[in-house]
């Protein structure tokens, strides 16, 4: 949008006198941060009602995109950048005496999600927005969200995370839109003039009600929204007695009351399940809704609208697509199956067995009982079709249901005309080996669409001095035809480009590192090695490897003080779930050893460890800037994909890695020089899988480095972990090291030497950092939702070279 400097102030000023009717010199930060929030809503609106209008008269195919999580981050700065006033606003501002930083950092970053999958579903509502792609999310309004990490002793304690404190400016509540959910009771089938209707009784009605918040797409007039749904008291339910009604009214609020409920015991479990229904159910019946108003057979539904599962959770989409169509619409089975196979497509993220979500019949019988009737006979049709083609085993191995669980990740690819994994190396292994047997059944149904990211946040918000030089080298194209990057190669083998390079990275170190220094007290050195591991805490993504490690330079400084090693801050960021046991004693593990070596001053600057509290979005903008080493070393076949793997090497940080999910494209685009590989390939992997032919305790035994550092996890060492030091050191050596942290020890060892002594180069560290940055423009998630839109959801989009 085109506004000078002086109509945003002469806007600004007006609408913060009509809200709080205040002058600004008086006002606080709170009152100028929702001035501001309300005044880009206002300048959105337009293109946000045009959109919405345009959507529905043109007849687009629609798409939507159901996700558990929505991991947005804050959009105060985001907004502005992709209005377009990001400039104006902040001079404006400053003209008043306001500091935009400070606006920004008191908005609250919302957790709606636990980590890479909400982020992708963030960066692909924004480039769909971006790539004019009319594309709507669907997911719920968490109360709190995923809870708000502390460290008490080391140990994580989880608190709720109370985002919604300040109200949300960017949403918009809209009653009028409410659907009503409906669990438990009683359901049997009637023959009604010819076709068999389901009757209910003593049903258990929730209102879901949506709130809308506006995805502004960068530099365009196209506004798309992210619904997320909330669960309140259905007015029906209002004329109970008071006690009761307050009681069933908790309940009820209780589904989008927080993410991923502790599911470790049957009543969390139960919730989750009810979570999933809910917004699954909340969000066809409004999109059944909008299709209605263009006045078409319900079998045109294929043809107008395009519904994308997001993992399993969303998988409930099947049957109730198909509950919508039989019972409400009143088509026939056969037709009703072949729409909502032609609507429905799937992402799957993980090979991880405990992910691959299923559930007892007895309980989705008991919550769900219409969609469990449905379930059945989707199974049992299945099996009755496939038996003329495969054998029975064949069959029993891919039948939804299996020993009294529902297979949701089964239910989800037998209902989708496309299943598609998430990196190149990820899509191969379900077709050889997770899902081979669907991928012989259905071999068209697989494809593979690599994860990208935004290089709006990723870049242009979180690392403005870096985007400002690469401006200054290849102009701004790159910005939005992000493969542009490529041209820096051509500064290679400039050394005045490199140092510059070196500059601005020093530069986001020191920002850093004045970060944890007023927030943990702690003295990083800006010239040090910042090796970076931020992720999820699983024993797959093995933080463990990386400890042990550090805890193998710490004992060879304490032997010799004054060994050949190049100072480093290790940078860790993670959350464990709640319930994952082994995942908090690894916390506890690493906080403890940071403690120990932080406090040592014989070790001085040589070696620290930063653990940041409560990792989210916003921090991960202060760390990756700031990052000269990406850790990547999950176990090989692992990890789908990673997104913050292209996120470090966008920022000019140099991965270490094992060959897994995205790391192998990643190293195809920068070249084997360019990134350091270590590790177990997903072969050998699967070889010790087939021969069981590996054995940790012969590497503790013979490689002296690992014994000495596995044998300070129970020897007094490391003060402090006497439990966990004892059953982290047994899940290694004596329950057989399940992802292999002790075969790829000596491996990643002699690769940190090598980051060793590439670093104390500078033009060749900076050379590779370049090149990184330069490969890193395919990974845009602007490329990958362009291939989403042309190859599974059949949809028209605005190519980024247009």
């Amino acid at each position: 949008m085109k506004l000078t400097k002086d109509k945003f102030k002469e806007d600004y000023q007006r609408l913060l006198t009509e809200l709080y009717s205040l002058d600004i010199k008086d006002s606080e930060v709170s009152e100028q941060y929702f001035t501001l929030g309300n005044l880009i809503r206002t300048y959105a609106s337009n293109d946000w009602k045009n959109t919405n209008e345009s959507y529905l008269k043109k007849g687009e195919k629609q798409i939507y995109y159901f996700s558990m999580e929505f991991l947005l981050g804050r959009m105060l700065k985001s907004n502005l950048l992709n209005l377009d006033i990001l400039e104006v606003v902040q001079k404006g501002l400053q003209e008043f005496g306001i500091h935009l930083e400070n606006l920004i950092e008191f908005e609250v970053d919302p957790g709606l999600g636990n980590g890479g999958l909400g982020r992708l579903a963030a960066c692909f509502m924004d480039s769909m927005a971006t790539c004019a792609i009319p594309g709507h999310g669907n997911g719920i309004r968490y109360k709190y969200g995923l809870f708000k990490q502390k460290f008490v002793n080391g140990y994580q304690m989880e608190i709720p995370e109370h985002w919604l404190r300040n109200g949300n400016i960017w949403e918009v509540r809209r009653l009028n839109k409410a659907v009503t959910v409906r669990f438990y009771g009683n359901v049997w089938l009637e023959n009604s003039s010819g076709r068999l209707v389901p009757r209910y009784e003593n049903e258990e009605a929730v209102l879901a009600v949506p709130y809308d918040t506006p995805i502004i797409g960068y530099n365009e007039q196209t506004v798309n929204t992210l619904r997320l749904w909330s669960a309140e008291m259905h007015p029906q339910d209002e004329s109970h007695e008071y006690g009761a009604f307050l009681k069933q009214q908790s309940q009820i609020e209780n589904i989008s009351e927080v993410l991923y409920p502790d599911d470790s015991y049957y009543d969390g479990r139960l919730l989750r399940l009810k979570q999933e229904y809910f917004f699954v159910s909340a969000g066809i019946q409004s999109i059944i809704r909008r299709f209605k108003k263009k006045d078409l057979p319900i079998s045109h539904l294929s043809e107008e609208v395009a519904i994308h599962i997001n993992d399993t959770h969303p998988a409930l989409c099947v049957p109730e697509l198909m509950r919508i169509l039989l019972d409400d619409e009143g088509m026939d089975w056969e037709s009703a199956w072949d729409l909502t196979k032609k609507v429905l497509s799937y992402t799957n993220h993980t090979i991880m067995s405990e992910a691959l979500e299923k559930w007892p019949i007895d309980m989705m019988s008991t919550l769900l009982p219409r969609i469990h009737q449905i379930i059945c006979e989707i199974d049992q049709r299945y099996a009755a079709d496939m038996r003329y083609r495969y054998d029975d085993h064949m069959i029993e191995r891919t039948r939804i249901i299996e020993g009294g669980h529902i297979k949701m990740a089964h239910l989800a690819i037998i209902g989708s005309h496309s299943i598609n994994g998430v990196a190149k190396l990820h899509t191969d292994i379900l077709k050889e080996k997770v899902l081979h047997d669907f991928y012989l059944i259905f071999p068209s149904k697989f494809n593979n669409k690599t994860n990208g990211i935004t290089q709006r946040r990723w870049l242009l918000l979180s690392n403005e001095p870096l985007r400002q030089f690469i401006d200054s080298k290849i102009g701004s194209n790159w910005e939005v035809n992000p493969t542009d990057l490529t041209n820096l190669k051509a500064f290679q083998n400039d050394e005045d480009t490199l140092f510059k390079l070196a500059q601005i990275k020093k530069l986001n170190k020191q920002r850093f590192a004045d970060y944890v220094k007023r927030t943990m007290n702690l003295t990083l050195n800006p010239d040090a090695i910042f090796d970076v591991q931020v992720k999820r805490l699983h024993a797959y993504k093995r933080q463990l490897l990386n400890l042990l490690h550090i805890l193998s330079l710490y004992f060879k400084l304490k032997e010799n003080p004054n060994a050949y090693i190049y100072p480093r801050v290790f940078i860790f960021g993670a959350k464990a779930a709640p319930s994952y046991m082994y995942a908090k004693q690894i916390i506890k593990l690493i906080n403890s050893v940071a403690h120990m070596i932080n406090h040592d001053h014989h070790i001085g600057d040589k070696l620290k460890i930063v653990f940041v509290e409560n990792y989210s979005v916003s921090l991960a903008e202060r760390i990756i800037p700031a990052a000269d080493v990406s850790e990547q070393i999950s176990l090989a076949s692992k990890e789908a994909s990673g997104t913050g793997n292209m996120k470090l090497m966008l920022n000019g940080a140099v991965t270490v890695a094992t060959l897994d999910g995205a790391n192998v494209e990643i190293r195809d685009q920068v070249g084997p020089d360019n990134i350091i590989i270590f590790g177990l390939t997903d072969k050998e992997v699967y070889q010790y899988y087939h021969d069981g032919s590996y054995h940790a305790y012969d590497y503790y035994i013979h490689n002296p480095i690992l014994h000495r550092v596995l044998n300070a996890l129970i020897d007094g060492t490391i003060p402090g972990i006497e439990i966990e030091g004892q059953d982290i050191f047994d899940s290694l050596v004596k329950y057989g090291d399940e992802y292999f942290v002790l075969r790829d020890f000596e491996d990643y060892r002699l690769a940190q030497e090598k980051v060793d002594q590439i670093y104390r180069d500078t033009l060749r560290w900076q050379k590779m950092a370049l090149l990184n940055i330069a490969g890193a423009g395919i990974f845009s998630s602007d490329y990958t939702v362009l291939q989403y839109a042309k190859e599974i959801w059949d949809v028209s989009a605005k190519s980024t070279q247009d």
